[in-house]
């Protein structure tokens, strides 16, 4: 979020409401951004400043929430493999593993120069599941916007949404998950 308002005070003058960028939260920076821009060319320019100011601030902004090490530990201590599916760059997604102490728990990685479909289009769900070798009665899609409840569901997977992310519970009327997740202790009992 201090991204985004940093960009839009650059760009714009001004922050446009935070509900407006939470709505393509989970979905690629560029479509996100176009919403806002006033032409291909300025998209490019915020990506630009939005990027350079997640580079610089990205460390002290990103942290493990309380309980996920603990979760992905007793999955990854049973054998279940991980993958994780996100619409950032693979650069700043396994930075933000590697700051938090998480990369050693996932053998896959979808980032969004992987796929040329994005969520909620089930493309990256279904890559990650390629790369692990499972079909989609064999997994859990576990995420934190409507975004990632409609590709796994898409996908034919089981989904599963927390609720600590940054959107409440009506945001997933229309994609509801086959779990809520209130702490990630539960996520363990929903994997066999």
């Amino acid at each position: 979020m201090e991204a985004f308002r940093h960009t839009m005070r650059i760009h714009l003058g001004a922050v446009p409401s935070e509900s407006e960028w939470l709505a393509g939260f989970g979905t690629p920076l560029r479509p996100q951004l176009a919403k806002f821009a006033r032409g291909k060319r300025h998209v490019e320019l915020m990506a630009s400043t939005y990027r350079d100011y997640n580079r610089a601030h990205h460390d002290r902004l990103v942290r493990p929430f309380p309980g996920i090490r603990e979760a992905l530990e007793t999955l990854h201590q049973r054998g279940v493999q991980m993958a994780i599916v996100t619409s950032k760059t693979r650069s700043l997604a396994l930075r933000g593993l590697r700051r938090c102490a998480l990369e050693k728990y996932f053998e896959v990685l979808v980032a969004v120069e992987d796929v040329t479909e994005f969520k909620p289009d089930p493309a990256p769900v279904l890559e990650a599941l390629k790369r692990v070798g499972a079909g989609p009665a064999n997994a859990l899609f576990v995420g934190d916007s409507p975004h990632d409840i409609a590709a796994g569901r898409s996908a034919g997977v089981k989904t599963a949404a927390v609720r600590w992310g940054p959107f409440g519970l009506d945001s997933f009327q229309r994609h509801p998950p086959h779990y809520w997740v209130s702490e990630p202790r539960e996520i363990p009992a929903l994997v066999q």
